[in-house]
């Protein structure tokens, strides 16, 4: 398969649902179905296994023996008071599912630290869509933010964290919501989740504008924890880990 975000492995497919189609990855599974992305349909099955709450719900799921997140796509701001979660429709490769689906399949391929996507759907009706997606459930401990909550990071981890950013950036992934929401932490590693809406962009000072949103993240979230959570320590150590670039190089919008 290939297209507008270049050549793509054999293991992806696309199958016309009712009111919409389904992309996804048949390494991983098989014979999706509309009523995959309805959190009843696991729970009917007995294979949800909890929520968590969002700008919408996310719901944990197994699908074919396999732990993974299910997502609707829901508006925030202002637009969410004219549509929950509909959007304007202008073609299939312009769905939110169906391009995070794409970006998130190219940097899992490239060994980026982020969940394998599972598969997408939207849902035509009219000049409007609804989207879904549903991705590998990440072994983590929790969010940073979750962790922060628990106690203080040690100046390792934030080291890693930085290193962690700065391998995104240095493929020329400009992330639409960097946050201590979308960074996940596990015993041994650092992930990045959440790519609605992201970009891959050359060298510039969108690197800067990430930083800045995920410092003011930090600082907003711990406001009313206890100081030794996050301090300016913390964040020399994570720009520390941030300055020791690998030197790997782009990866670049196809066409």
């Amino acid at each position: 398969m290939s297209g507008r975000w270049g050549v793509l492995g054999s293991e992806v497919k696309r199958r016309a649902v009712a009111g919409g189609a389904v992309l996804y990855d048949a390494s991983r599974v098989s014979n999706p179905s509309a009523g995959w992305f309805d959190p009843e349909h696991w729970r009917a099955r007995g294979e949800l296994e909890g929520t968590a709450q969002g700008r919408g719900v996310t719901s944990y799921i197994r699908l074919e023996g396999q732990r993974c997140v299910l997502r609707h796509y829901r508006r925030g701001g202002w637009m969410a008071r004219l549509s929950a979660d509909r959007y304007p429709w202008t073609g299939e490769d312009a769905t939110r599912p169906f391009t995070e689906w794409h970006l998130t399949y190219r940097l899992h391929r490239a060994g980026l630290p982020v969940p394998a996507p599972i598969a997408a759907r939207y849902a035509r009706r009219g000049a409007s869509y609804t989207g879904d997606l549903i991705t590998e459930r990440l072994p983590a401990v929790g969010s940073l933010y979750e962790c922060l909550c628990t106690g203080a990071l040690s100046i390792t981890t934030w080291v890693s964290i930085g290193r962690c950013v700065r391998r995104f950036h240095d493929l020329g992934v400009c992330h639409a919501d960097l946050t201590a929401h979308n960074i996940l932490l596990s015993e041994e590693a650092v992930f990045v989740i959440d790519f609605d809406r992201c970009q891959l962009r050359g060298p510039g000072l969108w690197c800067d504008a990430n930083l800045v949103r995920l410092r003011r993240s930090l600082e907003k979230l711990t406001w009313g924890l206890p100081a030794e959570r996050f301090g300016e320590s913390d964040w020399h150590a994570l720009l520390d880990g941030y300055r020791q670039s690998d030197g790997r190089g782009e990866l670049r919008p196809a066409g």
